[in-house]
């Protein structure tokens, strides 16, 4: 089977999926923000030569971005770790085909090769390079430099990928990415080894004697190797079948029937938060969601911004709300079918995680009232951030899952996972918090601090009085869409 083969099967399954509709209005999306970044990078590109000269008058600017490359290189580590993912495809039915697994991996790898993240810095490496040679550089030695950047870009590509399998076994998936990354930069700061002096006379040394070039190209190839090891000894039919066996704290979790008739799905929500490694994501995200106002309110600059005071209200009592909220019902798909055959009002169900919304809003704002410290304006803009969460939010937020039609693999990497993630969860993001911002700072520019804040209560306080009537409204759109979202989380 050839790679045009390959291509050819993952055409169909994108354009057969039940969310392609939403996979093309992404796709759309994302094509905005990569015209963007490839604008950016090119304005990057021609001006970092005429930057650099003006910057440093006596010095090469090839030498001085030389030097630099070292915190590009990390730099460009970290972010594609968060949002790189390698480029699978569906397998499993390939296993049962005479088909060499040598060709599979081979694929998987080098389509790896063709992703956004390594395509991007040549739009502003190359732009570089080319007012190289119109300043008189060596022909070759700027293209044998410039040949060395790229192999150094598909060496982080192939790293990555290794350090994303590492730490896909750890719980805190980001924890090893940080420690590496971090440690780097640590060690070059406190010029314990200078890695940015090492980078810097290797790429001299390329620049210099171009023989150099095979030394990173060595590296592409044994991380290439590696990379194709890995996956390969990962490509069997039976893999997905072993267990791991772990000892289970099991709780009765009495308080939740005080609830009532919602109580068994808290129970199963509440378990499923805590015993998978994806959904467990959205608990360790409320302790950056508490100390996110850490990063703004010590800062003099934003003691003179009260109207972003809602912003980062509706972020701090909110996390929970929107990690968790935004993937309602995809947290079930992998049992959807079974739950929606079973004897159950859907309403209940529903209930259910609006009131866990609801108690983690409540918690996180008892838990944000020492920010008073900061001034009283913090705490009424977070109370009233609050109440728009619990009587708007929810009910947007449940609304907008009616139209989820991406399953959601539980079992995968905790942090910065994106595999679920659809146009739903995209443009869900602008009535969640770009709404609120703008009600806040239109009322407070045009009348003040305490009637936006009043508005923005007001506005809670309704979406509560309604809430049975928007429940019911909620209800019969997942009604309507239930067989959709039972055939959608079918498909792999």
């Amino acid at each position: 089977m050839t790679i045009k083969h390959f291509l050819n099967l993952e055409r169909k399954q994108f354009f057969r999926s039940a969310s392609f509709g939403k996979s093309v209005a992404l796709n759309i999306l994302m094509i905005f923000f990569a015209l963007y970044f490839i604008a950016m990078f090119l304005l990057v590109g021609i001006g970092l030569y005429p930057g650099l000269k003006q910057v440093f008058p006596d010095q090469d600017p090839l030498i001085i971005l030389n030097g630099y490359l070292f915190f590009y290189i990390l730099g460009d580590m970290v972010l594609r770790f968060f949002f790189q993912k390698l480029p699978v495809m569906s397998v499993k039915p390939l296993l049962t085909l005479p088909i060499s697994k040598h060709k599979v991996v081979n694929y998987v790898l080098r389509k790896s090769a063709f992703s956004f993240f390594n395509f991007l810095p040549l739009f502003a490496f190359v732009p570089f390079s080319i007012t190289l040679l119109i300043k008189g550089y060596p022909t070759g030695a700027v293209l044998v430099w410039l040949l060395a950047v790229i192999v150094v870009t598909l060496i982080i590509n192939y790293l990555n990928f290794i350090i994303e399998t590492f730490s896909s076994e750890t719980e805190l998936s980001f924890l090893p990415i940080i420690l590496f990354a971090g440690g780097l930069f640590a060690l070059n700061h406190f010029n314990v080894i200078s890695f940015s002096e090492v980078i810097a006379q290797g790429f001299n040394s390329i620049y210099n004697n171009p023989i150099f070039i095979l030394v990173p190209i060595l590296i592409l190839v044994a991380l290439y190797m590696v990379n194709f090891k890995q996956l390969k000894s990962k490509l069997y039919l039976d893999s997905s079948l072993k267990t791991k066996v772990t000892v289970v704290n099991a709780s009765s979790m009495e308080w939740t029937k005080r609830f009532g008739d919602i109580a068994p799905f808290m129970q199963l929500d509440l378990k499923l938060l805590w015993r998978n490694k994806r959904s467990k994501s959205s608990v360790w995200m409320l302790a950056l969601g508490l100390l996110y106002g850490l990063f703004f309110y010590p800062q003099e600059s934003y003691q003179n911004m009260p109207w972003f005071f809602a912003f980062i209200g509706i972020f701090v009592t909110g996390i929970f709300l929107i990690n968790f909220g935004q993937f309602i019902p995809a947290w079930d798909s992998g049992y959807y079918k079974m739950l929606m055959s079973q004897n159950i009002k859907y309403k209940q169900y529903l209930k259910s995680k609006w009131t866990l919304m609801t108690l983690s809003v409540i918690i996180l704002f008892v838990l944000s009232i020492p920010y008073v410290y900061f001034g009283w304006k913090i705490l009424l803009a977070h109370f009233a951030a609050a109440i728009y969460n619990i009587g708007v939010n929810t009910h947007v937020i449940l609304y907008g899952g009616s139209f989820n039609r991406k399953k959601i693999d539980l079992n995968q990497r905790a942090a910065f996972n994106y595999q679920g993630t659809g146009a739903v969860q995209w443009i869900i993001g602008i009535p969640l918090m770009l709404l609120p911002l703008a009600i806040f700072g239109i009322t407070y520019a045009l009348v003040g601090f305490e009637v936006g804040c009043a508005v923005l209560t007001v506005l809670g306080a309704v979406g509560i009085v309604l809430h049975e009537k928007l429940m019911v409204f909620i209800t019969k759109k997942y009604v309507d869409n239930k067989y959709k979202m039972i055939d959608a989380f079918s498909q792999d």
